[in-house]
């Protein structure tokens, strides 16, 4: 299971959160998104970060280790699946406004660089 791209609590709670061209902004119900970067955000911090398995992945990967070398085939194959991250980060905008995000390797690398 991948990270959620939203926003999980706090101001625009249960909103998306999206990365397009390394642009990362938050999709608002007024249809104006609040960019994540260093103009609009004060200061952010990583929560947590996590590696969770993607199940779909060890799954397929099980199947075809068990196909090509039984039982101890399919414990490797649905082992080797790929770990995917997923970071839970607070950020306080400039406004005073303030939300908790879960995102994604690609979303996360983007809030970095548009934040240094």
């Amino acid at each position: 299971m991948g990270a959620k791209n939203k926003v999980i609590a706090g101001d625009y709670a249960g909103r998306p959160v999206k990365s397009i061209l390394g642009i990362v902004q938050i999709s608002t119900l007024d249809f104006k998104p609040r960019r994540i970067d260093k103009t609009t955000v004060e200061s952010y911090e990583l929560v947590t970060d996590e590696h969770r398995k993607s199940a779909a992945s060890g799954a397929l990967r099980g199947l075809v280790g068990n196909l090509l070398l039984g039982a101890p085939g399919m414990i490797a194959g649905a082992l080797s699946a790929k770990s995917k991250g997923v970071y839970t980060i607070a950020i306080e905008f400039k406004d005073g406004k303030r939300s908790l995000i879960e995102v994604d390797d690609k979303i996360y690398k983007n809030i970095i660089k548009n934040c240094f």
